[in-house]
């Protein structure tokens, strides 16, 4: 089971601390410090599948160099504001990966092992696209 903490430092920020003891600070963009708690979700979203896309990249034995995700969302305009759009754009770097092998660890994560993405999925659409960038060559 999953759990987390958070505590109101002052004024509108915050600390958000995890089941292992590692922590980020949030805040409404006023503050001018912290993480938005709406931009958090895209943060979660991305790394969720961040992580699922490099483990079975290296499992395919085509491990990567270089991963970036980009995550944009569309928000309602009114309270409470939920998220009916996120679109995830990676930027992937590494030896030998084909489009077939990222196209297919990307769909796996989505579909199947990202916890956040399955949790979000039914109020929002989540579309993503890839582009694979070139290595230095030697």
């Amino acid at each position: 089971m999953g759990t987390a903490i958070v505590k109101w430092i002052e004024g509108k920020q915050f600390i958000g601390i995890d089941s292992t003891n590692h922590s980020v600070v949030l805040s409404t963009p006023d503050e001018g410090i912290g993480i938005k708690p709406s931009d958090l979700l895209l943060i979660a979203v991305a790394s969720c599948t961040a992580v699922d896309v490099v483990e079975i990249l290296a499992k395919k034995r085509t491990p990567l160099t270089y991963l970036e995700i980009s995550s944009s969302g569309e928000q309602d305009q009114d309270p409470p504001w939920t998220f009916r759009k996120i679109h995830l754009h990676f930027k992937i770097k590494g030896k030998n990966l084909t489009e077939k092998a990222v196209e297919q660890a990307i769909q796996l994560s989505e579909e199947k092992y990202c916890s956040v993405a399955a949790t979000i999925r039914p109020s929002a659409q989540i579309t993503t696209d890839f582009e694979i960038l070139p290595e230095p060559s030697n």
